[in-house]
């Protein structure tokens, strides 16, 4: 169905209208602290509700059973924080036989590591649960972290219908926002898959066969991050070897797996056909992500009237937006330049950090 055209004048141009941003009010004015997880399958992110982040690498699908472990060197950095506000994604991991195994195990992780702590975990309801609720309806707590964080930045979008465009290393996720509240139409993966509001797209771990097919060989030789090191758009990093070969996240190496995604290898393969396929895969996560934009968007009453991208793949949240409504929309907002990269890169775990210290006072 083609999306319906919006008259755009008189859209807003900020988000919010403080001029602080996000960061001004929210992490100023706490009246307790509380420590925020945002627990993945391949990192682990923590941020306090007083403006401290940071992420750790930590691929919890090879390892869960190190995961109590890996979160007590988060407890032993803020060892009298006492409120524990938790979401996550990681029980997708197929080391987990079902979501509600992956749950469990998060939650008794999470216990586990912060013995006489007061626990909570965020669900799509809407709020926080305890650890008894959060293990009975496992669903709403399951992969909640975008609602928890479109809460957060919806508190200072305007009024009427905005966006929240969140591209991390596996997915994008597209947001609605109503009134300052979240607004979407699904909750579960499932549902928001079939809805547009999930994109299983990213800008690290998506393999490039997954993006172009029958064009490129049908192997993991390469991901996303391959590509965007390739464009330039992401920093090469020497230390990271989560890649497709276990060979360092360098500009040459990523060159060599994309060569082999063309069925050649970085000898043969010229750098200027890895450079092109490098900006075919960007183009078609472009329009995989506009495609969800658009049907997001088309069930708005109005056009969104702030748009705030977010996630290590803000660059390509945002090309994706500009394909949508090119020069005309409202102004898009980077929740790195509200937050700080440091924040913004944990934005998930300091959104439940700053709700989990605001939680029944």
């Amino acid at each position: 169905m083609p999306t319906r055209k919006r008259d755009m004048r008189g859209v807003g141009t900020g988000l919010g209208t403080t001029g602080g941003g996000i960061a001004s009010p929210y992490i100023t004015r706490m009246p307790r602290d509380a420590i925020g997880l945002d627990i993945g399958g391949a990192n682990l992110k923590a941020a306090t509700a007083s403006g401290q982040a940071l992420s750790i690498p930590f691929e919890l699908w090879r390892n869960p059973d190190r995961l109590a472990s890996e979160l007590g060197h988060i407890r032993d950095r803020w060892p009298d924080i006492g409120v524990i506000a938790v979401t996550m994604t990681g029980e997708l991991c197929d080391c987990f036989q079902t979501k509600r195994d992956g749950v469990r195990h998060i939650l008794a992780a999470a216990a586990a590591a912060f013995p006489a702590r007061a626990i909570r975990a965020w669900s799509t309801a809407g709020g926080f649960v305890s650890m008894d609720e959060a293990n009975r309806d496992y669903m709403a707590v399951a992969a909640a972290n975008w609602h928890a964080l479109a809460t957060f930045v919806g508190r200072e979008m305007p009024s009427g219908p905005a966006l929240l465009i969140d591209t991390g290393s596996t997915t994008t996720d597209i947001v609605p926002i109503l009134n300052r509240m979240p607004g979407p139409v699904g909750k579960t993966d499932a549902e928001r898959l079939r809805t547009g509001e999930l994109v299983y797209t990213g800008v690290r771990r998506t393999p490039v066969c997954a993006l172009l097919g029958p064009e490129v060989a049908a192997e993991w030789f390469a991901t996303t991050h391959d590509v965007y090191v390739r464009l330039g758009l992401l920093g090469p990093n020497p230390d990271d070897r989560s890649t497709a070969d276990g060979r360092p996240m360098t500009g040459p190496n990523a060159h060599a797996r994309l060569a082999r995604m063309l069925g050649g290898d970085p000898e043969i393969t010229p750098a200027e056909e890895t450079k092109d396929l490098a900006d075919r895969a960007f183009v078609a996560q472009r329009q995989a992500i506009a495609a969800g934009i658009r049907r997001v968007v088309d069930r708005l009453p109005n056009w969104p009237r702030a748009v705030c991208v977010a996630g290590s793949g803000e660059f390509l949240a945002k090309s994706a937006w500009d394909d949508v409504c090119g020069a005309n929309g409202p102004g898009v907002h980077a929740l790195t330049d509200l937050l700080g990269p440091a924040r913004s890169v944990a934005a998930c775990a300091l959104a439940v950090a700053v709700l989990g210290a605001e939680w029944r006072l």
